[in-house]
């Protein structure tokens, strides 16, 4: 059976919200092959960072004692955390598909889809039937999904048991006395940091010298410095072979050093990888980059007339406020092919709910020297403000790179409490082109709040041989 649509989305995710008014009186598919609502709302940001906050909360009884209060974490209940989480987002998921499925001018299909052909869907149903869905203009918007690698992927250990990706370990039935995680990047940043503040023993192996290698280089130095404080670190190590552990129970890992690493779980945190293979790329005239991602140009367009493509599957952002970005201007592009937006990739920030927080948007500093571009950066301690005494704070740091001509702000990285919120004036100096001086001395800035850290960083600069 074939039906024609005015706009088909592949994808349920950031894709959801091009439904706009503009299409109260045309007809469009959604295509989702997996659970309704995408990766932020059912594996990603908004469940990790629910688990985040009790992780926090966890954090901060342990470490009452540098405060003067005596307090002791007696437990985590485990399954509250983690039914507390499922019960506000599920019911969400479930929501957002029946409404697709029921809502005016809209039909879900849920399955996999296929391109057969010029913006022609073959969808693979749930329920075994097959659907063809042809439409004057096609959204992908896929996703990405996580990287198994070889080593676990031909060990034999079913994934979703022994082994687990961030799509699977938050739904464990009980916490693992130990967990082994694999990968040195924000996913697995974030959730040694839940695990561990429940009372788990977690190993991190990363390839790497350093953990969020992609960050700026001090920061990055920074971070691995305090990880190894708290979580059992190796670095600069592969892991050559993973098997079950003795006995039949957990996981084993033979690390390059000779060395093993036993744990009752596995966690892979490698990295995702965009969902293009199996989309039928090819057949529906999509070209796609080497990294996996579908190639698409400034404004969104795929190769193929009529195609367009926004979000993990296309983006070099795998972030969920970029795909919302990109959801917008694709919205306006769909109903005025003629005056096009183009995606709004500059001054894109972004954050790691670990323990210290991390927020970084634009250049680093080694970017900048091997541009070869003029900079100057300054280093803020949190410590050195009043807020930072009162959280007696000796390791949190905001590090700003400016060009000393300009006066304007070429990145900033933050490192501690807050410091995902603490970044966004930030964020908003670099998107308005407001100078350093400006940005410092053009507002108020509370005193004794934490804030003072950005100021006093931007007051740090030194622009031109002036403060």
């Amino acid at each position: 059976m074939t039906q024609h649509f005015d706009l088909a989305i592949i994808g349920s995710g950031s894709g959801n919200s091009l439904v706009t008014p503009d299409f109260d009186d045309k007809r469009v598919a959604v295509i989702e092959g997996g659970t309704f609502g995408g990766t932020c709302l059912n594996v990603g940001c908004i469940p990790t960072k629910m688990f985040v906050y009790a992780a926090e909360v966890a954090t901060t009884v342990s470490e009452a004692a540098r405060y003067g209060v005596d307090a002791t974490l007696e437990g985590v209940r485990w399954t509250d955390v983690r039914d507390r989480v499922f019960a506000r987002i599920d019911p969400i998921s479930e929501g957002g598909r029946r409404y697709r499925q029921e809502g005016p001018n809209t039909t879900a299909f849920l399955g996999h889809a296929t391109f057969t052909g010029d913006r022609t869907l073959t969808v693979e149903l749930s329920d075994g039937r097959r659907e063809t869905v042809t439409a004057d203009q096609v959204v992908v918007a896929a996703g990405a999904h996580p990287v198994l690698p070889d080593v676990v992927a031909e060990s034999g250990l079913e994934l979703g048991t022994l082994v687990h990706t961030s799509d699977t370990i938050m739904r464990i039935g009980e916490l693992p006395r130990r967990l082994a995680i694999i990968g040195g990047g924000f996913i697995a940043a974030e959730m040694a940091h839940v695990f561990a503040s429940f009372g788990v023993d977690v190993t991190i192996v990363a390839r790497g010298s350093q953990l969020l290698r992609h960050l700026d280089s001090d920061i990055s130095q920074r971070f691995t410095d305090l990880a190894r404080e708290q979580w059992d670190v190796r670095t600069a190590t592969n892991v050559v072979a993973v098997e079950r552990g003795d006995g039949g129970a957990g996981v084993r890992l033979h690390l390059d050093s000779s060395a093993v690493v036993d744990a009752d779980l596995l966690l892979v945190a490698t990295g995702r990888h965009p969902n293009s293979a199996g989309l039928g790329a090819e057949a529906g005239g999509l070209a796609v980059l080497d990294d996996g991602r579908i190639d698409v140009d400034a404004y969104g367009r795929t190769s193929a007339p009529g195609v367009w493509a926004l979000g993990d599957v296309s983006s070099p952002f795998q972030l969920k406020h970029v795909a919302n970005a990109e959801a917008r201007v694709i919205a306006h592009n769909l109903v005025h092919p003629d005056d096009p937006q183009r995606l709004p990739h500059d001054h894109v920030p972004s954050g790691i709910f670990s323990h210290p927080q991390i927020a970084t948007v634009g250049l680093t500093e080694q970017e900048c020297v091997e541009q070869g571009r003029a900079h100057v950066t300054y280093v803020q301690a949190y410590g050195d403000t009043a807020y930072g005494w009162a959280m007696e704070d000796r390791s949190s740091v905001c590090k700003l790179v400016a060009d000393p001509a300009t006066g304007c702000l070429l990145g900033a990285h933050l490192m501690g409490p807050h410091a995902t919120s603490l970044i966004q004036p930030l964020v908003q100096g670099m998107a308005f082109g407001t100078t350093v001086h400006d940005l410092a001395r053009g507002q108020y800035w509370i005193h004794p709040a934490l804030a003072e850290v950005v100021e006093n960083a931007l007051l740090g600069l030194r622009l031109d041989g002036t403060a």
